[in-house]
């Protein structure tokens, strides 16, 4: 079952306008909520950036934050698994084919859910393969929009090279994984690129800087040369959580094996994620 503009649908069975801006110019954002044990991970975070994204579109939000969680816990309701990725997106709606926005146009409103992949234990256990990649995006990457073309065609880079991730690199510097944001372990300290507009700022990337109040780590600017010398290699995103990169560009990271300092953010973020199953911080901003 699926949400399209106020009614609960099975999916089979939506429609959406050929006409429709999402689909002629890529005109919406989207958002994408884990569930676990049926609780959104993070909803207030997640909302914001939405309001976000949005308001960097001009888009006005179709709904308040109390809303969207009424209608966020009516679709895992709808569903059958415990465990849930929700897809949120948002269009300027449809109107004839012009670029300038539309006068007083509703906008499309969808929400999917489907099964919450976990990270595959081979992954975890023997880390992924990533080669890097010319950033050759747009400058509002800030924005969650679904105009993803530059992201796709990175991310195809890595699948035809039999790496899982493309990690980006803009004038000799880091900025972020065609889709996942990227941290680096250095003389076991852990380093995070800061936020800009030059990369999306990840939900998970805030959770793991929140566990790393015990772990030294620094969020500065970070080259291409420090990257390439890394001892530890993370993506971080929604869907894979923390995952170890253990060769760059066919080149082994470190001792070519998850580290030290991944196994310990691993068992923190497990334990963090753990509370949230059972109800506790981090289902609405906590």
């Amino acid at each position: 079952m699926i949400y399209l503009n106020g009614s609960f649908l099975p999916l089979e069975q939506a429609r959406i306008p050929v006409l429709d801006r999402g689909f002629i110019f890529g005109d919406g954002i989207y958002e994408v909520i884990p569930v676990y044990s049926r609780q959104p991970f993070r909803l207030a975070e997640h909302l914001s950036r939405l309001e976000r994204s949005l308001a960097g579109i001009r888009l006005p939000n179709p709904h308040s934050a109390a809303e969207w969680a009424v209608k966020i816990t009516e679709l895992i309701a709808h569903n059958p698994w415990e465990d849930q990725s929700v897809y949120l997106h948002i269009t300027r709606g449809v109107a004839k084919r012009d670029h300038a926005f539309p006068q007083n146009t509703p906008p499309t409103v969808m929400m999917i859910s489907s099964p919450l992949a976990a990270p595959a234990p081979e992954h975890l256990a023997r880390g992924v393969s990533a080669v890097t990649a010319v950033d050759n995006r747009w400058l509002r990457c800030d924005i969650k929009a679904i105009s993803l073309l530059p992201n796709v065609l990175l991310r195809q880079q890595a699948v035809d090279a039999g790496a899982v991730e493309a990690i980006l690199l803009r004038d000799g510097m880091l900025t972020e994984g065609a889709a996942s944001n990227v941290f680096v372990v250095r003389n076991g300290i852990l380093l995070a690129p800061p936020k800009s507009h030059l990369m999306l700022p990840g939900i998970t990337y805030d959770v793991v800087l929140e566990l790393a109040a015990t772990i030294p780590h620094e969020v500065r600017p970070l080259t291409e040369t420090e990257l390439r010398g890394a001892h530890e290699i993370w993506l971080t995103s929604s869907t894979r959580e923390i995952t170890p990169v253990t060769r760059l560009d066919g080149q082994p990271v470190g001792a070519g094996e998850p580290g030290p300092l991944f196994r310990r953010m691993h068992g923190l973020y497990q334990e963090f994620k753990a509370a949230v199953m059972r109800g506790g911080a981090g289902t609405s901003g906590g």
